[in-house]
């Protein structure tokens, strides 16, 4: 087995000098450099890309969602894991659309580590089952009735504002313009903009076509 080459990129020095003693020994692996930083770890790549980059998120500069997404668009050959403390939904979903190849949180045991690492450069994928469960209860739910339109209602949902949104509810509630200018302390022309921008976006013609697309795309 060709012996897989690393870059590890975490602020915490400890954590860098451990890495180096754990793969020390192995001749699966090298770590052929650390660093406190992504831009000193992406100076480094133009010089040597390494097989697979272990990186934290939280750096001192440029973070490691970013810079991973730097990686991915020069040295595609590289697979980057994040390597991080942190289970947060949206840096899991941050840090795939970024290119990451794999996330897992530093209580994995060592043994785990080395194993996820072979898997990620021979081109598989791997993330911790309570990672995994965390970035797939995001997906949106479908209308699977219609299979050219499964998420129809969530693109209706992101093309509104968040003040559209409120001024949306107001009106299927049957507020007229200077209600929902009073409601939400506006004045009743930009209430009237908001409500005009509404219906161009749901692609109807009237207020009640509006409340009634609303209702049936379950928009609340």
């Amino acid at each position: 087995m060709k012996t897989i080459t690393l870059y590890v990129v975490d602020d915490y020095l400890l954590t860098r000098i451990a890495h180096k003693k754990y793969f020390a020994n192995d001749e699966n692996f090298k770590v052929i450099g650390d660093f406190q930083n992504a831009e000193d770890c992406l100076e480094q790549m133009k010089k040597t890309p390494a097989d697979i980059v272990l990186m934290d998120i939280e750096l001192p500069e440029m973070n490691g969602i970013e810079a991973t997404k730097i990686i991915k668009e020069k040295y595609p050959k590289t697979k980057v894991i994040m390597f991080t403390s942190y289970e947060n939904e949206e840096r899991i979903l941050a840090s795939l659309a970024c290119g990451a190849c794999g996330y897992i949180l530093k209580n994995n045991n060592e043994t785990n580590l080395k194993k996820i690492i072979k898997m990620v450069a021979s081109g598989e994928f791997w993330m911790d089952l309570e990672i995994a469960k965390m970035a797939f209860s995001s997906i949106p739910t479908p209308n699977i009735k219609d299979l050219e339109n499964l998420y129809e209602n969530k693109k209706l949902r992101n093309s509104l504002t968040e003040r559209e949104l409120e001024v949306l509810k107001l009106l299927i509630e049957g507020k007229t313009n200077s209600q929902i200018a009073k409601e939400i302390i506006i004045s009743t022309n930009t209430a009237k903009a908001h409500v005009g921008n509404i219906l161009n976006k749901l692609a109807v013609e009237d207020r009640v076509q509006a409340a009634v697309k609303a209702v049936r795309a379950n928009l609340f």
